[in-house]
């Protein structure tokens, strides 16, 4: 189900996700707790560009006091999450955790950002972290409708805490990249690599879009590149000798894919219309293989010299 595109036929959740996404501008998502009617008088709700400069000032300005002080004691509050999310080991939840505290939490005062953080660290996924928060605060927060909301908020942006190095295009970050566009909702069109088309304003990549827009974004920039035009992947054995490494690339003779660990796979399928996960049982996958410009653990390597001693056979692709 293509939830992001299913968020713009209803103007309420459009309207409810814009102020979330203003709010990413700010530096934390805060503008939940400001009167919609504030944003409804700005005129017609359209999910915005958050790549763009927003003159942060000018908007502070137009609050009044009070919500001046409430928005400024929220950015405190989500710079406290991101250091207690940090700490627990899950830095890549980060906006998923201070997306819930603004939404969620207004009445609710949090003493230990620690505690809160370990729940997300410690939940198997999304339907059980609730269910503890749920049960941990008094809050009531329904799981489908958190879902819509938040892929929506992460398809307008990409997620800057998902990567463990910014300097090297490697194999932890792309698994993640993979992960991080399924959650997101983006969709499948040709030609495109995850940057935000102009009509809509939602993330769309083609199959190999989706390793080319990891190759060519710039995490310090925030902004994608055109450096790596076409896609280089060796097919290095059958399915059954992958080694277990997220970040390694699968090929069932059509599609290629990422895999994610935990015996999962990510890719950006034609025929369903987007960016799907699936088990690598489930699939039809044959080989693994590896991508030129990814780099690689070191095990990775002992595989395909192993592998390539016993045969030979191993040959370099392309798509462009």
């Amino acid at each position: 189900m293509k939830i992001a595109l299913e968020l713009l036929a209803t103007k309420e959740n459009i309207k409810k996700s814009f102020v979330l996404v203003l709010s990413v501008i700010l530096g934390f998502l805060g503008l939940m707790f400001l009167p919609v009617a504030v944003l409804s008088s700005m005129g017609k709700i359209e999910p915005p560009d958050v790549e763009t400069d927003v003159d942060t000032n000018n908007f502070m300005n137009f609050l009044s006091p009070e919500a001046q002080d409430e928005l400024s004691a929220l950015e405190a509050d989500g710079q406290s999450i991101e250091a207690a999310m940090a700490a627990v080991g899950k830095p890549s939840e980060t906006i998923k955790a201070q997306v819930i505290y603004a939404t969620y939490f207004k009445e609710i005062k949090i003493k230990d950002f620690k505690v809160y953080a370990e729940y997300f660290a410690n939940a198997i996924d999304d339907a059980d972290l609730l269910n503890r928060l749920n049960a941990a605060y008094g809050t009531a927060i329904d799981l489908d409708e958190f879902t819509h909301s938040y892929t929506f908020i992460m398809n307008a942006t990409v997620n800057e805490y998902m990567f463990t190095d910014r300097g090297i295009k490697n194999a932890a970050d792309l698994a993640a990249w993979a992960e991080n566009a399924y959650i997101s909702g983006w969709g499948f069109k040709p030609g495109t690599f995850g940057e935000r088309d102009t009509s809509d304003r939602l993330r769309y990549c083609d199959n190999a879009g989706l390793m080319l827009g990891y190759l060519n974004y710039n995490a310090d920039e925030k902004a994608f590149g055109n450096d790596v035009n076409t896609l280089i992947y060796t097919e290095q054995g059958e399915i059954s000798t992958m080694p277990e490494v997220a970040g390694i690339g699968l090929y069932d003779g059509e599609n290629l894919g990422v895999y994610i660990g935990n015996g999962q796979v990510v890719w950006s399928d034609e025929t369903l219309g987007y960016v799907t996960k699936d088990f690598v049982s489930n699939g039809a996958w044959t080989k693994w293989c590896t991508f030129d410009g990814i780099d690689y653990p070191q095990e990775v390597g002992d595989d395909i010299d192993a592998l390539n001693a016993s045969d030979d056979s191993s040959e370099d692709e392309s798509i462009d």
